[in-house]
C-alpha cells in the first residue's frame, strides 16, 4: 500500500481529515442556453457545491458522424440514438467555457471539467483550470491521461466499469506522466444507475489499494447512496445538477435539482461529522442525563428493623440512591432507621449482614 498523498483543488484540502469535497455535474443539463448554464452555476454555489463541473468536447472531438452499426447506441436510456447527434445535443460550447469560469470565480467556485481529447486539455490550460477530471469512459484513453497528468494540475479519475487492473494501468500511467495530487471514484456507468449495483465497499477498497482519496460519482437518483458513500469515507462526491428535471436534456433525468441538492450536501456535512471515532462513556452533552439513570429507591414508608422486600425497594429512575447491581443484596436486609417514601437508599439505611468469623 502506497502513503496517502495529499490533495488540494484550488486552496481547499481534499482527504480523510477535511470536509467532504462536492461537485456539482452541469453536463448537458444547460439545454444549449448560456442563460441557463449560468443560472446552474449560481444555483450550485447557493446549493452548497465546492465545485461546478462542465464537459469539454465537441461532437467531433469525442467521435465521428457515421450512421453504421457501432455509432448507434443500444441498451441505454439514449437507446436508438447516433452518438454524433446526442454529443452535439450534449456538448457545452467552448466559446462558454471561459465566461462561467469567470463567474464560479467570482461566486468562489472552483470551475473545472472533464476533457474528452488532446485540444480540450490545452484549452482548459489556457483557461487556468484547477484540476481535471477523466470520464469514466476515458479512463482506458492512457495518451489523454498522460496528457492531463503532464499538467501537473490535481487529476479526479472516474473508475465506472474499469476493473482492478484497468484502474492500476490509468494510476500508472498518471504517475508516470507527473501527477502527483490524484483521487479515485467509484462510479457506476448506468444511467440512472440502482443502488444494488453501487459496490460502495470498493471506496475504501480503492484509498486503501492505490494510497489516494476516494470518492463516489453518483449516477442513482436520491441523496441517500452519497451519505452512505460519506460513512464508508467518501472524500468527494459528485452528483449531475439541474435547474429542473421537467426542463428535459439527456441527463436530466438522474440529476438533482437545487433543493435536493442541498438536501443532500446537509446529509453528508452532517453524516462525516457524525462519524468521529470509537469512543465510549458519557460525552460532554450526555453528562446531565446521567442524573436520571435508574437506582433502588425506597418506595413505601418503613420503621426501623423492617425487612426489604420488592414490595418497598424499586429500581427507578433517577440516580440518586444504591446502584442496581446491589438489588439482590438488599432484599431480605432489614431497615438501619424509618426511611420514609421516595428515600434514595442507601448503605448507612441498610443493618450490616454480620462478619463471618473462620472457625
Amino acid at each position: 500500500m502506497s502513503t496517502h498523498h495529499g490533495m488540494a483543488i484550488a486552496g481547499r484540502p481534499i482527504g480523510a481529515a477535511h470536509p467532504v469535497y462536492v461537485i456539482a455535474e452541469m453536463s448537458a443539463n444547460h439545454n444549449q442556453d448560456f442563460d441557463q448554464a449560468e443560472r446552474i452555476v449560481r444555483a450550485a454555489k447557493d446549493a452548497g457545491a465546492d465545485a461546478i463541473k462542465v464537459q469539454t468536447y465537441t461532437p467531433d472531438t469525442i467521435t465521428i458522424d457515421s450512421q453504421a452499426a457501432p455509432f448507434r447506441i443500444k441498451g441505454t436510456l439514449w437507446e436508438g440514438r447516433n452518438l454524433y447527434d446526442l454529443y452535439k445535443e450534449a456538448y457545452t460550447p467552448w466559446e462558454w467555457q471561459p465566461r462561467l469560469k469567470r463567474l464560479a470565480d467570482e461566486l468562489g467556485l472552483a470551475f473545472f471539467s472533464s476533457p474528452f481529447d488532446p485540444t480540450a486539455v490545452d484549452f482548459l490550460e489556457m483557461l487556468e483550470v484547477p484540476a481535471y477530471k477523466v470520464a469514466s469512459f476515458e479512463l482506458v484513453d492512457l495518451p489523454l491521461i498522460r496528457k492531463m497528468a503532464a499538467t501537473g494540475k490535481p487529476l479526479i479519475m472516474s473508475t465506472g466499469m474499469a476493473t482492478l487492473g484497468e484502474i492500476e494501468e490509468a494510476v500508472g500511467a498518471a504517475r508516470g506522466a507527473g501527477a502527483r495530487e490524484l483521487a479515485l471514484l467509484k462510479c457506476t456507468s448506468a444511467y440512472p444507475a440502482l443502488p444494488g449495483g453501487m459496490n460502495l465497499r470498493s471506496i475504501p477498497h480503492l484509498a486503501a489499494t492505490f494510497g489516494v482519496p476516494a470518492g463516489l460519482s453518483d449516477h442513482t437518483l436520491g441523496i441517500e447512496i452519497p451519505m452512505a458513500a460519506v460513512a464508508l469515507g467518501a472524500c468527494i462526491v459528485e452528483k449531475h445538477f439541474t435547474l429542473a428535471r421537467e426542463l428535459g436534456g439527456p441527463d436530466a433525468a438522474f440529476s438533482l435539482e437545487p433543493p435536493e441538492f442541498k438536501a443532500m450536501v446537509v446529509a453528508v456535512r452532517n453524516a462525516q461529522a457524525a462519524l468521529g471515532e470509537p469512543r465510549f462513556g458519557p460525552g460532554p452533552e450526555e453528562v446531565k442525563s446521567l442524573a436520571f439513570r435508574r437506582s433502588l429507591f425506597v418506595v413505601k414508608d418503613m420503621h426501623a428493623g423492617e425487612t426489604f422486600t420488592p414490595e418497598n425497594v424499586r429500581s427507578i429512575r433517577p440516580s440518586d440512591g444504591l446502584h442496581t447491581r446491589y438489588y439482590e443484596d438488599i432484599l431480605g436486609r432489614r431497615a438501619a432507621a424509618d426511611l420514609p417514601f421516595g428515600t434514595p437508599l442507601a448503605w448507612h439505611h441498610v443493618v450490616p449482614v454480620p462478619e463471618k468469623i473462620a472457625p
